[in-house]
């Protein structure tokens, strides 16, 4: 790959200063606000991640109030923005912050790429916005942009091509003006050369530098290897009521969706008499079939299908935590799969 323009920062920062979007994250350099929106982003939508992060930093405003937070709290406040390996990850750097930095965000590349959950692009990202240091942080965003000024064939998928753009930009980071750069990288990715439809070409600052704009080739690129296809399971949920109270239990430390809150299910679809049975079978007298509901809930590598049943039973019973609106509302946070089922009744 040849070397990137000298000229990309100077286009870049100017573009960038001249106006961009407003986000909260934005209206401070504090390495805790910056690294908890790149966390918040990452498979997530910036204007659903919004009023997240708002609402966890009225919570939790510093780095000791996130590593001291009860873990079924913690898990409240990320309820629905999903991949819920972001937010343990989030804990166990704050507490590796509180007992090796002393409470303070470490300012070194290596120490900040050492926290958990932090991989080269967000410390990438923080190194340069909050410390201002050469830093690059590539993202799909990145990926896509460059790609395209570079007209290059190669597929971004490759952990090599992700290393030889880092590299690449490294070159040419302006002294200075790191943080800028990086979040005009960003902005130009999310809002100008968009991953969904054609870029606005007319509107970007690197027009005039971009391979693929001159010979009219944006849309074949970036170039990303073939998924491997999602492996589906299918699933029979219990939505299980004894008057106020709802049947719930807590799923395994370890796999998917790992220590969060769960309703009742078993592998497989049920029949309704099948899973009334099986309501029984766990000491549960059932009064009443209430309804079915079927849903679909896509993760990253796996699509599970759904059949709830939501039963009226006599009396709480089982091996179940039975909780009321109250706790649900305050500290049990049900994954989308499930939390669908909670919205379905409502």
């Amino acid at each position: 790959m040849e070397k990137l323009s000298d000229k990309l920062p100077e286009l870049l920062i100017d573009w960038y200063r001249n106006g961009h979007r407003d986000l909260p994250w934005r209206r401070d350099r504090k390495p805790y606000h910056v690294w908890l929106s790149e966390i918040m982003l990452q498979q997530t939508r910036v204007e659903a991640v919004k009023s997240y992060y708002e609402r966890f930093l009225r919570e939790l405003p510093t780095v000791e109030s996130l590593a001291d937070c009860d873990p079924d709290r913690l898990a409240k406040l990320w309820e629905g923005l999903g991949y819920y390996s972001r937010m343990r990850n989030l804990q166990k750097a704050a507490k590796k912050i509180m007992q090796e930095h002393g409470g303070t965000f470490p300012s070194a590349f290596d120490e900040i790429r050492a926290l958990p959950g932090i991989g080269d692009y967000t410390a990438g990202a923080i190194g340069s916005i909050c410390f201002e240091m050469p830093t690059p942080a590539v993202d799909g965003n990145v990926l896509r942009v460059i790609s395209r000024v570079m007209e290059d064939a190669e597929p971004v998928t490759k952990q090599t091509v992700r290393k030889e753009y880092t590299d690449r930009l490294a070159e040419v980071y302006p002294e200075g003006s790191c943080g800028d750069f990086t979040q005009a990288l960003m902005e130009l990715g999310a809002t100008v050369c968009v991953p969904n439809g054609a870029p606005m070409c007319e509107m970007c600052p690197l027009q005039a530098l971009c391979g693929a704009a001159k010979s009219g080739t944006q849309l074949q690129y970036p170039v990303k290897e073939e998924k491997k296809p999602r492996r589906k399971e299918e699933k029979t949920v219990f939505f299980l009521r004894a008057e106020t109270l709802c049947a719930v239990k807590k799923r395994p430390e370890k796999g998917l969706l790992a220590g969060l809150w769960e309703l009742p299910n078993v592998e497989g679809t049920l029949e309704a008499q099948q899973a009334l049975e099986r309501v029984e079978q766990w000491g549960i007298e059932p009064a009443e079939l209430l309804k079915t509901a079927e849903k679909t809930h896509i993760f990253t590598h796996v699509e599970w299908k759904m059949q709830c049943y939501y039963v009226n039973c006599k009396a709480p019973a089982g091996d179940f935590a039975w909780v009321d609106q109250a706790r649900f509302e305050q500290d049990i946070a049900l994954p989308t799969a499930f939390r669908m089922f909670w919205e379905e009744l409502k």
